[in-house]
């Protein structure tokens, strides 16, 4: 999303997008980025209700930050969206 667009207009975009290029239910994969040392890796696993497969941690090269990715089926595009949208109420995450 860039900073001109508002949000509304984002999501209905991305829906579409989802909707054309996948068949639901389905995978997903959804990738965060936070500060090394953050507990909003639990909170971000908290939004899948603690997924056991499918979820990658891996450290940057200088171990300032953590990369989460988390592939898990979803049954709708406004599935994956409401997950965007409580992860961006989460601070210092950002959404790949």
């Amino acid at each position: 999303m860039n900073s001109k667009e508002k949000p509304e207009d984002f999501y209905e975009r991305f829906q579409k997008q989802l909707e054309e290029s996948q068949n639901w239910p389905d995978l997903y994969m959804f990738k965060f980025i936070v500060k090394s040392n953050s507990h909003q890796i639990n909170k971000l696993k908290d939004l899948f209700n603690n997924p056991s497969k499918g979820v990658s941690l891996v450290n940057s090269s200088k171990n300032k930050f953590q990369s989460l990715t988390i592939t898990i089926e979803m049954k709708s595009p406004q599935q994956v969206i409401a997950i965007y949208k409580k992860a961006s109420e989460l601070e210092g995450v950002i959404i790949l």
